[in-house]
């Protein structure tokens, strides 16, 4: 009996697409856009005063410790004249996050190098808050964000080992 594929060879040595972690990627960076546009919609919705007391009720209910720091900067951030600037700052981060995930989607190289760089400058401060507020939310982050790293990072060192290739 045959265990080949149509073509003749065997059926599980064919690699995997690099498309499908690109894919999910993409995916992942389109539901940050997302969720940054619903954040500016009920940021000019509720308005700096609900929307402060909303992220404190989030954070007790998902464990997440409100330190003197953290209060003090949702009460700078969801101050009446920070709110547009706050407003125009995820607009802008839900922009880049839909032309990255349209990127990834296509498997553009400059997409895998843009958020491969994004998310990798978010390792030094999300490791700081793991060692500071140890807990599942943290390393949850840390962790998503390193596949995310290693996915993008694996996919332009590929593509540089194939332009190599065709260079040398």
């Amino acid at each position: 009996m045959s265990t080949g594929t149509a073509t003749g060879g065997p059926a599980d040595t064919a690699p995997p697409s690099p498309a499908a972690p690109l894919r999910a990627v993409a995916v992942f960076e389109a539901g940050k856009g997302v969720a940054a546009l619903l954040a500016a919609g009920a940021l000019g919705w509720l308005g700096a005063p609900q929307l402060q007391r909303l992220a404190e009720s989030l954070a007790a209910r998902v464990g997440a410790p409100l330190d003197r720091d953290r209060v003090a900067w949702l009460e700078r951030v969801f101050d009446a004249g920070t709110l547009d600037l706050v407003l125009v700052v995820l607009l802008l981060y839900a922009a880049v996050r839909f032309v990255e995930a349209w990127g990834l989607w296509r498997a553009r190289g400059w997409a895998s190098w843009l958020g491969c760089i994004g998310a990798a400058m978010y390792l030094p401060i999300e490791l700081r808050e793991l060692w500071r507020h140890p807990g599942w939310l943290p390393a949850t982050v840390l962790a998503i964000n390193l596949a995310v790293v290693w996915v993008l990072g694996r996919d332009c060192l590929r593509r540089m080992r194939v332009q190599a290739a065709r260079a040398g």
